[in-house]
């Protein structure tokens, strides 16, 4: 199945889906079908700061025509923050989503969790996952206070500089930690394709969930059926 993805936003993230889908594919032994359009992150900033899921979503669906055009069977998001239309983009789009919140849906379950700590953007946050609390069995929690808007600075910095600071690490694992002993969290969801800047290759001491490899499993398997 030929995949078609929407990146640049940002293009560390993008990267990051590029190279597991590829490393999964040659592991696999399976060729990769793959098409890629560029988005905007600073347009997608400006419409999740605004509420303007239809504006965002009606961006996505032109390039998703551009991603059809090129052969793609299916559209996926590499940003969990762009997930944030996924109502409005999936009444519109002209090619079927893979959608990063259906696989942690299927991962959650997997799991057999019942309460999970999120970082992310305020977005992600907010609505816990743009609602995906409400669909699974999973209790997210989230950053108190202070550490609820250090989380969103951190994450819009690194994802603007396309790396973390040491600093920039280290207070996102102090966080993540407290979300497990202060708010009984049994793991610490990453919900931003970026937070691998800061944690990918690195033990934080607790259990961690990266939303963005989970959907990158998703995609390889997706991407060995027929078209």
């Amino acid at each position: 199945m030929h995949l078609g993805l929407i990146g640049g936003i940002g293009p560390a993230a993008t990267m990051f889906y590029y190279q597991g889908l590829v490393r999964a594919h040659v592991a696999g032994n399976q060729p990769l079908n793959l098409t890629i359009a560029h988005a905007d992150l600073r347009e997608l900033m400006r419409n999740m700061t605004d509420g303007a899921s239809q504006q965002q979503a009606q961006s996505f669906g032109r390039l998703t025509e551009r991603l059809k055009s090129a052969g793609a069977d299916v559209v996926a998001i590499t940003s969990i923050a762009g997930h944030f239309c996924i109502h409005d983009f999936a009444r519109l789009s002209p090619l079927p989503i893979d959608s990063a919140l259906s696989a942690l849906e299927v991962e959650f379950a997997r799991r057999k969790l019942r309460r999970a700590g999120l970082l992310g953007t305020r977005s992600v946050m907010a609505s816990r996952l743009y609602g995906l609390s409400g669909l699974s069995s999973v209790e997210l929690v989230v950053p108190e206070d202070d550490q609820y808007n250090a989380i969103h600075e951190i994450y819009v910095a690194m994802a603007t500089a396309g790396q973390a600071t040491q600093q920039q690490r280290e207070r996102l694992f102090e966080i993540g930690r407290d979300l497990i002993d202060k708010q009984g969290a049994e793991a610490v969801v990453l919900g931003g394709t970026d937070m691998f800047l800061a944690f990918g290759g690195h033990d934080c001491g607790y259990e961690v969930i990266d939303s963005a490899e989970v959907h990158i499993d998703a995609l390889y398997r997706l991407s060995s059926q027929p078209s």
